[in-house]
C-alpha cells in the first residue's frame, strides 16, 4: 500500500493524499477505504480499494456503496461525482463487464482518462510490487 500511495503520488497529475484506512460509516456499521485521493485538476476524491485475490462481484458492489457513500458524506459543493477504482489480482472480464460500476465508467470515460492512471501503467506498478514481494527486494 505504501509503495501505490506513492506512486500515484509521483504521477504528478493533481493528486493530493487524502488518507489511508479512511473510516466511513453507516448507522450501524464502520467501513474502512484503503486509499483515499483528492484531485484538484478534475476537483474530485478518488477512493482505490486494494483486492489481492480475484475480483468478485461483491467488491464491485462494495466500491460502488463507498463511492455512494463518500458522495453523500464527504463530497463539497463545486466537486465532481467521487471515482472509484479497485485494483485485484486478476479478474474475470465478464464480472467486470456487467457490473454496476460498468455504466458509471462509461460516463467518466472521456473526462477521467486524461488525468488518472491507465489501466496499463496501474497494471506495471502492480506487477512490480508483487515481483518485489516474492523477491524479497523492495525499494525505498
Amino acid at each position: 500500500m505504501n509503495k501505490l500511495q506513492h506512486f500515484l503520488l509521483e504521477l504528478g497529475k493533481g493528486f493530493a493524499f487524502v488518507a489511508r484506512q479512511q473510516r466511513i460509516s453507516t448507522e450501524t456499521q464502520d467501513f474502512y477505504i484503503d486509499l483515499v485521493f483528492y484531485n484538484y485538476v478534475l476537483k474530485c476524491f478518488v477512493l482505490i480499494d486494494l483486492k489481492t485475490g480475484h475480483l468478485s462481484h461483491q467488491d464491485i458492489g462494495q466500491m460502488d456503496m463507498y463511492v455512494r457513500l463518500y458522495d453523500d458524506l464527504r463530497r463539497g459543493e463545486g466537486d465532481n461525482p467521487t471515482v472509484g477504482i479497485l485494483l485485484c489480482g486478476s479478474k474475470d472480464r465478464s464480472v467486470a463487464r456487467y457490473s454496476v460500476l460498468h455504466e458509471s465508467q462509461q460516463l467518466f470515460a472521456s473526462k477521467y482518462r486524461l488525468v488518472l492512471p491507465s489501466e496499463e501503467e496501474l497494471r506495471q506498478e502492480l506487477d512490480r510490487e508483487t515481483q518485489a514481494a516474492r523477491t524479497g527486494v523492495t525499494e525505498e
